[in-house]
């Protein structure tokens, strides 16, 4: 039996009121801490090129356990709260994580 793969969200997002959106984050974060399902990494980056475009990395255990994530109905709050802040509506990319390393 193959074993579960890791899985990747990426959520491409513009908005102009980043530091709402840090404090909504930061909130949601703690609130779930420790959350069943929820992301084993996380990181959210700036785009250089464009400004007020970011993207958020979020690494799951699996692609079931993200699906399970977004069941929850904290992190359809999150997303419905972060939708609203953005400028235009977020894209998301779904990813299964086919090899990585951590060069030194």
């Amino acid at each position: 039996m193959e074993a579960a793969k890791k899985f990747v969200q990426i959520i491409a997002f513009e908005t102009d009121r980043i530091d709402e959106m840090r404090t909504l984050a930061l909130n949601t974060e703690k609130r779930f801490a420790g959350m069943e399902n929820g992301p084993s990494y996380q990181v959210v980056l700036k785009d250089r090129n464009q400004p007020d475009r970011y993207y958020e990395v979020l690494e799951f255990d699996s692609f079931d356990e993200a699906m399970r994530s977004r069941e929850n109905p904290g992190a359809r709050e999150f997303a419905e709260s972060m939708a609203a802040l953005c400028t235009r509506p977020p894209s998301f990319i779904e990813c299964d994580i086919v090899e990585a390393s951590r060069p030194k």
